[in-house]
């Protein structure tokens, strides 16, 4: 046995749903996809950059406050299950 296979460095790079402890929301992928975009943007137009950037951080944050208290406990339980199982 090789010494790298033993401390598991044999495989090279991991596969593509290999999450290496890392697990982001949907929502989150979108939201930093709306940033990115909006900072594409700022050479085309520095007003629809902002408009962009500013929709990427608003939507999430309403859609938040638009839940009520349980289910924001209850979300906030399940995620937190999800990052014991892990």
């Amino acid at each position: 046995m090789y010494k790298l296979e033993e401390t598991g460095l044999d495989t090279g790079f991991p596969g593509l749903g290999s999450m290496n402890g890392v697990g982001m929301s949907p929502h989150l992928k979108w939201g930093i996809a709306g940033v990115v975009i909006g900072l594409i943007l700022f050479i085309i137009s520095p007003w629809v950059a902002i408009a962009v950037i500013a929709a990427a951080i608003a939507i999430p944050a309403v859609a938040w406050r638009m839940l009520d208290e349980s289910q924001r406990r209850r979300y906030r339980e399940i995620r937190r299950r999800q990052r014991e199982i892990r």
